[in-house]
């Protein structure tokens, strides 16, 4: 796909923040490892949270590959973001479960993971079907991939120091 070509340094810009981040996550996690486990929803959303972030550096790093074309390419994605959604949707069910007071913000915590993952399965469609919109559309999913996973992380680190 030759407009993909014009996207080439924004591919490699977010691989690396990306790979960078979920890095950055699984060493913060690993501090209070064994809090985190004992806590199944905070360990399930660590999970989603960096099944995104691989998604996203899967997502970029497929846009550099030479020469693929747009329906490889968007099959892919959805493949992809379909293993993503796996994660989140685990993840969702143990928060909406579980009933500890201090969990607040059920549907909130459950959902924010989601919104990464419905734009990229809108952009795999896209591009499935040649349309460029769908290269504008993947973008903006590896954005909202990195800005989830970063509240999710946050968050999920300091609910297990309360």
């Amino acid at each position: 796909m030759d407009a993909l070509e014009a996207w080439s340094e924004f591919n490699v810009a977010m691989a690396g923040a990306t790979a960078a981040l979920a890095g950055l996550v699984i060493v913060a996690a690993s501090v209070n490892i064994a809090e985190i486990v004992k806590a199944g929803s905070i360990t399930s959303r660590l999970a989603a949270s960096i099944a995104t972030l691989v998604l996203a550096i899967a997502a970029s790093g497929l846009g550099l590959v030479p020469q693929i074309s747009s329906l490889v390419y968007g099959s892919i994605l959805g493949a992809v973001t379909i293993g993503a959604a796996v994660f989140q949707v685990h993840a969702a069910r143990v928060v909406i479960s579980n009933r500890d007071r201090r969990n607040r913000m059920r549907f909130l915590k459950a959902s924010v993971g989601a919104i990464p993952l419905v734009v990229y399965l809108v952009a795999a469609v896209l591009l499935m079907i040649e349309q460029p919109s769908g290269l504008y559309v993947a973008a903006a999913g590896c954005l909202l991939a990195i800005a989830a996973a970063l509240v999710i992380s946050w968050v999920a680190l300091v609910e297990v120091l309360r």
